[in-house]
This record gives structure tokens, C-alpha cells and sequence, in this order.
């Protein structure tokens, strides 16, 4: 019994923190603070001079991130059986779930950089610096971010898909007149259509970094509209994404309005049903002002 109450702490504490739980609020703070020094620490060690002088201190601070992200790695790999969010199953089904998630990968991968060196001794330091880099998605496990956005795409998936389509016809028909227009007049930067497919997608995209550009009238007139085209394809991603995420918001609260609207049908909200609302706005991942804000509201209605 004790095991399994010091299990689902830990879980607590590893997990994103609520605003009536401070320890699990000061776990997730050490860690996020740790992580961005990491990343600072991995950036500043590319500078030369800075990484030379510096080096013990990098080294020695590596290491210790290394045990605490271990740490946690294991802890978290442990207390996998007490979280509600991997289902209903046995401690193995829930811990590989857990190890083969999103976030279980990248928590793996933040420490993994560090440990190949010992033996893989011939490894690209460059390479392994940039894989440390990982470290900075390990912030998803305190922040939904990545997981809305991609939860937006899905849920919008046929519009994102129609205007990715869009723009790839965009990129070929582009790449190839402008291939036909420019090859003579610039042999060396529209050698080829794959090779001209640089401008044509830097241009749709509206960057324009300038390295190649059209020289011919019909160059240049091919030119304009592929930009006229990129700014109406941009602007249609953008415009899916921005009202999946809206749509998205708007159906979680919608999820919590209709929990508290049956959790007052009787009038009063009891210790259970607020543990139950509670356990889902964290779920939903909406901030508790949220759902202070609807019970007043709805409770006034009634």
C-alpha cells in the first residue's frame, strides 16, 4: 500500500503541476529551469573561445544534468503504472506505453547524447551537441503546445491537406516555367527543375532570400505571380491551423461547460463531482480561472 502511494506521488510530482499541488509546482520549475540552461550551456560551448576556457565548467555541468535527467527518466518510467492518462492495463502495457510515447522518446533522447560517447568513443561531438538540443521538447512535458497543434492538424486534416496540395502544384508548375524561362539566361542557378525548385519554394514561402532571381521579363512575370500565389497559400495554412486551434479550444471548453452543467443539475457541485471537474480541466488541459469563471456563471443561471 505504501509502495503504491509513493508511486502515484511521484507520478504527481513529475507530472505538469496544479495550482494547489506547490511541490509538484516547484519539480516542474527545477526541471524547465534545467532545461533551459541546458540549452544555453549547448549553444554557448559552440562558441570556440567561449567553449575552450569553459570547458571543466560545461563538462561538470553536463554530467549533473545528465544524472538528473536520468533520474527522472527512471522515475518516470516507474510511476508510468500510476497515471490514469495510459489507460487501464498491467504495469508492463502501461510502462511501454509510456517509453514508446512522444514524450517518453524525448525524455530517452535528452540523456542519450551524453551516454553514447562512453561507447562510441569515434562519435561527432557536433552531432551529439546538436541532438543535446532535444532537451528544449522536453518542455512538452510541462506544456500541451506541441500536442494541440498537432491535434489541430489532425482534426482539420482534409482542409491542411487540400492547401498543402495546393502548394505543391504551386511549387512544380513554378519550378518548371521559371526552368523554362531562366535556364538560358542562367545556366548555373536554373540548371535543372529540382535545382530551380529552391527559388520556387522560397518564393512561395515569401522569404525571397535574393541568392536567385529572374533576370528575363518572362522570368520576372512568372516571378510576381509565384509570389501573388505564395502569399494566398501561406495565408490559407495559416488560416486552417488558426481556426483548428480555435475550434479545438472551443470544444474543450464545451467538454467542461457540459461536465459542470450536469454537476449542478441538483444545484450544488459535491466534493466528488469538483474532483471529477477538476481531474478533467487538467485533462483538457484549460486553466483554472477557466473553470472558476464557467461554475460562476452557470451556478448564477440556475
Amino acid at each position: 500500500m505504501i509502495y503504491l502511494k509513493i508511486q502515484k506521488r511521484t507520478s504527481q510530482l513529475l507530472s505538469k503541476g496544479n495550482i494547489t499541488d506547490k511541490p509538484s509546482q516547484y519539480v516542474d520549475m527545477i526541471l524547465f529551469v534545467l532545461i533551459i540552461l541546458n540549452i544555453g550551456a549547448v549553444c554557448l560551448e559552440s562558441v570556440k573561445h567561449i567553449g575552450n576556457k569553459y570547458e571543466e565548467a560545461f563538462n561538470t555541468f553536463e554530467f549533473f544534468s545528465v544524472v538528473i535527467f536520468s533520474i527522472e527518466y527512471l522515475l518516470r518510467v516507474w510511476s508510468a503504472p500510476a497515471r490514469n492518462d495510459l489507460g487501464d492495463s498491467t504495469n508492463f502495457i502501461k510502462r511501454t506505453k509510456y517509453i514508446f510515447s512522444f514524450t517518453g522518446l524525448i525524455d530517452f533522447l535528452a540523456i542519450i547524447p551524453s551516454i553514447l560517447p562512453y561507447f562510441f568513443g569515434g562519435l561527432d561531438l557536433r552531432w551529439l551537441r546538436v541532438l543535446r538540443l532535444l532537451r528544449l521538447l522536453k518542455i512538452s512535458n510541462y506544456s500541451s503546445a506541441l500536442e494541440d497543434f498537432f491535434s489541430a492538424i489532425k482534426a482539420d486534416w482534409r482542409s491542411f491537406s487540400a492547401a498543402l496540395y495546393l502548394m505543391v502544384i504551386a511549387l512544380f508548375l513554378s519550378s518548371a516555367l521559371m526552368y523554362i524561362a531562366e535556364h538560358d539566361s542562367q545556366p548555373e542557378k536554373f540548371s535543372s527543375i529540382p535545382e530551380t525548385m529552391w527559388w520556387g519554394l522560397i518564393t512561395l514561402t515569401t522569404v525571397g532570400y535574393g541568392d536567385v532571381s529572374p533576370v528575363t521579363p518572362l522570368g520576372k512575370i512568372i516571378g510576381a505571380f509565384t509570389a501573388i500565389m505564395g502569399v494566398c497559400t501561406v495565408a490559407l495554412l495559416t488560416g486552417i491551423v488558426a481556426s483548428a486551434f480555435a475550434n479545438q479550444r472551443a470544444q474543450k471548453a464545451a467538454i467542461l461547460e457540459a461536465e459542470i452543467n450536469q454537476a449542478l443539475s441538483d444545484g450544488v457541485i459535491s466534493d466528488d463531482e469538483a474532483k471529477k471537474i477538476e481531474k478533467l480541466r487538467k485533462e483538457l488541459n484549460l486553466s483554472p480561472e477557466h473553470s472558476k469563471s464557467l461554475i460562476d456563471i452557470l451556478s448564477e443561471k440556475k
